[in-house]
């Protein structure tokens, strides 16, 4: 058995989520082992002092272009080189991270199947994708079946991070209020419902359930998107848009109840914590990078062009995969995965 990995998972947010298990039954099996994880340095936060890990290697994308960087990527490479790694897992499966893997040199290199960059060329042992809509979680925890580590759930995907659950404690108001987390930004435009649409979800839904506040989570980019909302209902709703460190997103997502999300890193965090959600997807594909655990809480036009897997929308309506879905069917779905028990009602 291997007594040092590297893991390569550099990005993205979603991404990375999707690969700390094969980190956590890697922990649970070779607790003897050291473990490194290879990642950018925006999404660094994540994982920064996680108990299962070592350490981390901080990556960042601009240095590969910039000639006056490579200096510093090479002694990263050399550092790699000098710990011998046993295991050099890479389930980013690009170009980058592959040859990052190679030079490592480890006694076995392992990657995925993804056919992208010629990735594959690098590795000693390919790990292909079961079939076309093989979520990625199990992609990933393939690799650990290649290696005969035994796959389970006993474990915390997420463990708590107590300094961010309380630094949003003594920041905001968090305390006796059932929050409902509103993720209104995405990567792609095409992946974003429309903001009218959450802001009248925003109206319908706090008429009907008194006591119930939302959070709007997003980054700095995203709060464009977030003001409207906030302002559609102030005593309802709390704009966090670019306010919030990644632990401390965390830990809001892990003290509310429900989250209605587009297609994002967030969704993922919320689905690794065991929140429900209600998960809008446009133009990608729910079986491979949906709310794991979750599918039967995504909402998904059945248009020709669904899933386009797109960043640009060629449909005649421009985005109507997402602006054809209407509020009354998310609050719906919201008012199912609400906890009833708990639910206060209006008159």
């Amino acid at each position: 058995m291997a007594n040092k990995i590297l893991i390569l998972k550099p990005s993205s947010l979603g991404d990375v989520i999707h690969a700390l298990p094969v980190l956590r039954l890697l922990r649970r099996h070779l607790p003897q082992s050291e473990i490194y994880w290879w990642i950018e340095s925006g999404l660094a936060p994540l994982l920064q002092d996680d108990p299962d890990l070592n350490g981390i290697i901080r990556f960042n994308r601009k240095r590969w272009a910039e000639p006056r960087n490579w200096a510093r990527l090479w002694r990263d490479v050399r550092w790699a080189r000098v710990q011998n790694f046993d295991w050099v897992i890479d389930l980013q499966c690009l170009a980058r991270s592959a040859i990052f893997a190679w030079l490592a040199n480890g006694q076995l290199t392992i990657g995925l199947d993804g056919t992208r960059e010629g990735a594959r060329g690098f590795y000693d042992v390919v790990v292909p994708r079961r079939s076309p809509d093989t979520h990625a979680v199990d992609w990933y925890l393939a690799v650990l079946q290649t290696l005969q580590v035994p796959i389970h759930w006993n474990f915390e995907w997420l463990p708590p991070r107590p300094e961010a659950a309380i630094s949003i404690r003594q920041r905001f108001p968090v305390e006796n209020v059932r929050w409902i987390i509103l993720q209104p930004g995405a990567r792609w435009q095409n992946k974003r419902w429309p903001v009218d649409s959450f802001v009248e979800v925003v109206r319908r839904f706090r008429a009907q359930h008194h006591g119930v506040r939302f959070a709007i989570l997003g980054g700095a980019e995203d709060r464009p998107l977030g003001g409207p909302i906030a302002q559609a209902a102030p005593q309802n709703c709390l704009d966090l848009t670019g306010e919030l460190s990644l632990p401390e997103m965390l830990e809001w997502i892990r003290l509310s109840e429900l989250m209605v999300t587009n297609d994002t890193g967030p969704m993922h965090a919320a689905a690794a914590l065991g929140k429900p959600v209600v998960a809008l997807f446009g133009p990608t594909n729910p079986n491979r990078t949906g709310p794991y655990g979750q599918s039967r809480n995504v909402l998904q036009l059945n248009l020709n062009c669904v899933p386009c897997l797109s960043p640009h929308c060629r449909n005649p309506k421009p985005l109507e995969c997402l602006r054809a879905l209407p509020p009354s069917v998310v609050i719906q779905k919201m008012e199912e995965r609400l906890a009833p028990k708990t639910a206060v009602k209006g008159n």
